[in-house]
């Protein structure tokens, strides 16, 4: 697969880029944060 054409959504937390994974797989509508870290730091976003 080429990375090119990866589906990319913005992190609630850091507004930074982030590509979908094969373990978002099911689960891609729902996903919000890039990482477990922007997820725990859910509170401290602007």
């Amino acid at each position: 697969m080429n990375k090119k054409h990866l589906p990319v959504k913005i992190c609630v937390t850091c507004q930074r880029p982030f590509t979908w994974r094969k373990k978002w797989q099911r689960d891609w509508e729902h996903v919000k944060y890039c990482s477990q870290r922007c997820r725990q730091n859910k509170k401290t976003a602007h």
